[in-house]
């Protein structure tokens, strides 16, 4: 017995020693896919063992079973030890063909970046080629505004794609296969009621459809535009035995009601996703598909499809979900709060899309980073916000340059203010690069502080002006204390941002929760552009949104 024949044999017993004495072919197949992926291109070879070695182990009784699966090394199944970080892709043979295959439902969100950067990570790797597929065979969930925002949000992560395909384009070559897959008799025309068909599905029992003839579906399925909605389908023969009843039969075709965004009623029938998917990952020449490990039902549903037809299954690579720690990651909630004004837009700070993660300021760097650094585990990983901004703030130091800006402003008059002192403050745009230059603030009488700072201090306290002099609040006055450091640090003075009143710009901070704070920024800043980052000093870093001849919007993005 080789080593194809003892995994398949093996198999086989394990699957009927767990029900009782019958091994099912369709599970052992995918038990064996699912385990030993590098037999996938051994799919021929191991169906035809399959059949054989599930025969004969069903002849045998329930002791011989369990006594020839002893002698294989019993239930005991090797666990994979799980590898982290950015992994190599297994059974390379060459260029690889990669696919990132989107629902356009709304923009992408943070959960999408795996599969977005893995797959542009990988291309780069292997050499290859990248396809963007854009599934839009449900025209329910089409909003008509994804198809850009999608290719802007992969544009920002620096993802480049070398082919593109719309499904909705290829609605006559799904047509195409399904007739063939019907003229094979691997798929049938079903006119069942569903909860019908559930119900014999459930108790792993054909419906009375599986029998018809492939004339007869190809003669049904010729009438399927004429039908309604829910009158019919067009399902694929696998396993009705299969262990998992989602396995069993799937459907391949339905019929839509519901007029298209880009082809309007141009057709009727849609195919569902493990059909359409199943097609293109074997037109498009795909040798690798990575996907969330919710789909690795869908992976086995696809397996029988690729069986049917003869064709070589891609590898699929599983991995798990990426959740994130007080985010909206639903497109659908997401929508919903947009409609009903929770939410101001797609890029409200609140949301975990990319274009609102761009917006404040989190750079496509820090997203690879993250997402490389947890790789193509099938384990969930929880990202926290604390882990980008981490990640973010070793780029920004050294990129962001500084300003004071006052937010919450209260504007003090300086009494007793001597001359002498009204004089003029330098401070470098960034500390390690003086090449970038000098900021200049003129200390004069009328200045703008942040109230807290002046609550924070109470009366008879001293605070510092950094780099300038000590102010002292007495009797609800702001008086002239003193200009020396020590002075301040004697007094245990407290050091604060501030801005003179003349020639100080209008500025506002949209915060992440979406609350806006007002302020004042010094007279520097006059020269930021839009999408700039800067450090606002004892505030944090923030990307400038909007500039006008009055006023500077931030979008903040973390301390």
């Amino acid at each position: 017995m080789n080593d194809i024949e003892e995994i398949v044999y093996k198999n086989a017993l394990m699957n009927a020693v767990k029900h009782k004495g019958k091994a099912s072919n369709g599970a052992v197949i995918g038990s064996i896919m699912a385990g030993n992926p590098e037999l996938r291109s051994e799919a021929k070879t191991v169906s035809k063992l399959a059949a054989q070695l599930v025969s004969k182990v069903n002849s045998m009784g329930t002791d011989e079973q369990v006594a020839e699966l002893d002698k294989l090394g019993g239930m005991k199944e090797k666990k994979p030890v799980e590898q982290k970080g950015f992994t190599e892709l297994p059974n390379v043979d060459g260029e690889v063909v990669l696919r990132f295959a989107p629902n356009p439902s709304g923009p992408l969100h943070i959960g999408h970046s795996r599969a977005v950067i893995l797959n542009n990570e990988y291309v780069k790797r292997y050499g290859g080629k990248l396809i963007l597929r854009v599934e839009d065979t449900d025209p329910r969930r089409v909003d008509p505004e994804a198809y850009h925002m999608m290719e802007e949000d992969l544009k920002w992560m620096g993802v480049e794609w070398q082919e593109k395909y719309i499904q909705s384009d290829r609605m006559e070559i799904y047509y195409e296969y399904a007739e063939k897959l019907i003229e094979l008799g691997q798929a049938y025309m079903c006119t069942c009621n569903g909860a019908d068909f559930k119900t014999l599905k459930d108790q792993a029992k054909p419906c009375p459809c599986r029998e018809t003839s492939p004339e007869a579906s190809m003669k049904l399925w010729k009438q399927m535009p004429e039908m309604d909605e829910g009158e019919a389908v067009l399902r694929v023969k696998t396993d009705i035995t299969h262990k998992n009843p989602a396995i069993r039969d799937w459907v391949a075709m339905r019929v839509v009601n519901e007029e298209h965004p880009r082809t309007g009623n141009k057709y009727k029938i849609y195919p569902m996703m493990n059909f359409s998917v199943t097609v293109d990952d074997h037109l498009m020449g795909v040798t690798h598909v990575l996907r969330g490990k919710d789909h690795l039902a869908n992976s086995e549903k696809q397996s029988y499809m690729y069986n049917h037809f003869g064709w070589k299954i891609p590898e699929f690579i599983h991995y798990g979900r990426l959740k994130m720690e007080d985010v909206a990651l639903s497109t659908s909630k997401a929508r919903e709060g947009i409609n009903n004004g929770q939410y101001l837009g797609w890029d409200d700070p609140r949301l975990g899309t990319i274009r609102a993660i761009a917006r404040r300021g989190i750079k496509p760097e820090a997203i690879k980073e993250l997402i490389m650094e947890i790789g193509p585990k099938i384990s969930d990983a929880v990202v926290s916000w604390k882990k980008i901004y981490g990640l973010n703030r070793q780029i920004l130091e050294e990129t962001s340059n500084r300003y004071f800006l006052v937010d919450n402003p209260t504007r003090v008059i300086v009494e007793n203010l001597p001359e002498s002192e009204q004089k003029l403050v330098e401070r470098p745009l960034h500390p390690d690069h003086p090449e970038r230059g000098m900021r200049k603030l003129m200390i004069e009488p009328e200045l703008y502080i942040t109230m807290e700072d002046i609550t924070k201090t109470g009366e008879n306290g001293v605070i510092r002006l950094m780099d300038g002099i000590n102010l002292s609040f007495e009797n609800g006055k702001t008086m002239y204390h003193s200009s020396d450091l020590e002075d301040a640090k004697k007094a245990k003075a407290m050091i604060v941002q501030w801005v003179p009143v003349k020639d100080a710009i209008e500025a506002e901070i949209m915060m992440p929760d979406a609350t806006l704070k007002k302020g004042f920024i010094e007279k520097s800043a006059s020269q930021l552009e839009v999408d700039d980052v800067v450090q606002l000093e004892r505030i944090g870093f923030a990307r400038v949104d909007e500039v006008t001849y009055t006023k500077i919007r931030f979008y903040f993005a973390h301390k």
